[in-house]
């Protein structure tokens, strides 16, 4: 249901024939979106236990920016060729369809996906441990402090730092980077564990005053590593998961995981907005200091995992 409301809703944009009607199709396809996640989480956790969790949530990122780019790379092809922005969205009726059947057919195949894991450890079934809140505090917090690329596009066309037609070019880069680094850090997850979520994160935090404060060549620098930030929230920071709570408990740990980081996400985006009107080091100080205030949580997962106590 989740994907079908998600991927069937765009290309309905072609009918739509006023603003609200577009606002309304558009919020029902993120509601699509908040039900199909955590779901797609739970059977990527079970179907990547034998190739590693890292590596597979990795490909699954990486394989999603490809997708991402191409959108509106047709989208762009079908409205230079008939200069009708119907057909242009009604063309995405193609792939949404095509993406639907591969479900299904993964549905026929595997209808147990958690089948797939052929071997799990015991871990507690009631409730979550403690392990589990501390991460999705420390999540929460980095979701908090990593500016949306909103806020970062409007900040580069009214400072005139960036050309405007480099502002799709940045971001175009930055998706690609998001691809490379979901690879990256999935593989070494497997092999060192949260490690490589706190040097990621750690790296990450740089970005606002490279975006915010910097030239056109520290702006592009600061857009590789918000990619590096972007690629490792959508790969490791959600494979994580999996390996804090039982497989009869992850559809409600990826669900609580989603909506907290969601929420925070969306406080966090919104202070940085008011922030910015108030004062642009305001909005570098809390963008970096409460990303980092995320490391010292991570760090105390991370050796309570490796303790053989643990």
């Amino acid at each position: 249901m989740g994907y079908c409301v998600n991927l069937l809703v765009v290309p309905m944009l072609a009918l739509a024939g006023n603003w609200p009607l577009a606002a309304a199709f558009m919020i029902t396809e993120r509601i699509g979106k908040a039900v199909r996640t955590p779901a797609r989480d739970v059977m990527l956790s079970h179907a990547t236990k034998e190739i590693g969790r890292g590596w597979g949530f990795g490909l699954h990122e990486a394989m999603d920016q490809i997708g991402a780019m191409l959108g509106p790379l047709l989208v762009a092809f079908v409205l230079r060729s008939t200069g009708s922005y119907q057909a242009s969205f009604g063309i995405l009726l193609v792939p949404a369809l095509l993406a639907i059947g591969v479900v299904l057919v993964a549905r026929t195949l595997y209808p147990r996906p958690r089948d797939l894991e052929t071997h799990t450890a015991e871990l507690a079934t009631k409730g979550f441990d403690r392990h589990f809140w501390l991460y999705l505090a420390a999540v929460a917090l980095i979701a908090a402090g990593f500016a949306d690329f909103p806020l970062i596009a409007y900040h580069f066309g009214k400072n005139a730092s960036i050309p405007p037609l480099w502002i799709p070019i940045f971001y175009a880069i930055a998706m690609g980077v998001d691809a490379i680094a979901a690879l990256i850090c999935g593989y070494f997850f497997d092999r060192i564990g949260l490690k490589v979520m706190l040097i990621a994160a750690f790296i990450a935090a740089g970005f606002a005053p490279c975006v915010f404060l910097g030239n056109f060549s520290l702006a592009l620098f600061g857009m590789v590593i918000w990619g590096i930030g972007m690629g490792a929230q959508e790969s490791i920071m959600r494979a994580a998961v999996a390996g804090m709570v039982s497989a009869n408990r992850r559809g409600a740990a990826y669900g609580i995981f989603n909506t907290g980081f969601g929420v925070a996400w969306f406080c966090g985006s919104a202070l940085l907005g008011i922030l910015y009107d108030i004062s642009l080091p305001l909005v570098i100080i809390f963008s970096v200091a409460i990303q980092l205030a995320a490391i010292p949580l991570l760090w105390s997962i991370s050796r309570a995992q490796a303790s053989p106590t643990a």
